[in-house]
């Protein structure tokens, strides 16, 4: 394991030589195996960011699912507060779901467009059996404050809010188990550019505040300079870069980091 997990104190989620194999079927309906991950070493930490960043279909997204717990790896080990998971059943994914919470990129599909933020804030609660009416509804209360929302969008639907607000009722329900950590998934690639900023700030502010470990994914390399501690850069399923940010970035070893370097616009000069 590198030493970016062995400096920072018991990793909150860590992935040990993990990998991920998908069946899929060749052009003559032969089934073949793809390697979508490819024996991968992660640990997020309490207060702490960790980047993944890489192109599109370089395995971030299942590096995601897998932290999360949707996906079972293939091979190797994770552990979730340093208790090993090995069976992957609805049980044992509840009980994550209790340690790890995700921001999904498009908050218009992650919502449900039907229901009321009032009622999708409180749906976790009820699921997970979490207090009686008239708590859940004060930490509902509490919820839409903390990310800087009026109380009135309780009783607006989500068509009727912009695209920030949406994102920030997203990142509310995420937070409504107090989660250890927060996986959050390319969550400013379907907003406005001026949005964006105040999306990330509001990332690192609730990072801080309720000392949360953080896993940022994005294909914008100098976004993820601006919020990540530590860096894993990805491409082909490997991850062929990880350490501290300013090391990863400021000295990359592989070209590959260069080349995303050189290619991304920063989100600092919006």
């Amino acid at each position: 394991m590198s030493t970016v997990a062995s400096e920072k104190g018991e990793a909150l989620i860590e992935l040990r030589n993990v990998c991920v194999d998908f069946r899929i079927r060749s052009s003559i309906l032969k089934p073949v195996s793809l390697r979508a991950l490819d024996t991968i070493s992660l640990a997020v930490h309490r207060g702490r960011t960790l980047g993944v960043v890489g192109e599109s279909g370089s395995g971030k997204s299942t590096a995601a699912k897998v932290l999360i717990g949707l996906l079972a790896p293939s091979s190797g080990q994770i552990f979730f507060g340093g208790e090993e998971v090995k069976k992957f059943d609805a049980k044992t994914r509840k009980r994550i779901g209790r340690v790890v919470s995700v921001v999904f990129q498009d908050p218009a599909t992650a919502l449900n467009s039907r229901m009321l933020v009032r009622d999708a804030l409180v749906d976790p609660l009820q699921v997970h059996g979490i207090g009686d009416d008239n708590s859940r509804q004060r930490r509902v209360s509490e919820l839409v404050s903390l990310v800087g929302l009026p109380q009135s969008v309780l009783d607006a639907i989500p068509a009727q809010l912009s695209g920030g607000q949406r994102q920030r009722v997203a990142i509310a329900r995420a937070l409504a188990l107090e989660p250890q950590v927060i996986v959050a998934d390319e969550p400013t690639s379907a907003l406005d550019v001026s949005v964006r900023a105040q999306i990330l700030n509001l990332l690192q502010d609730l990072k801080r505040e309720l000392n949360l470990g953080m896993v940022f994914i994005s294909h914008d390399i100098q976004t993820v300079r601006h919020i990540s501690n530590d860096i894993a850069v990805m491409n082909r399923g490997k991850v062929i870069e990880y350490g501290p940010g300013a090391q990863v970035l400021g000295s990359p070893s592989q070209n590959y980091t260069r080349t995303l370097l050189a290619a991304a616009p920063s989100l600092l000069h919006v």
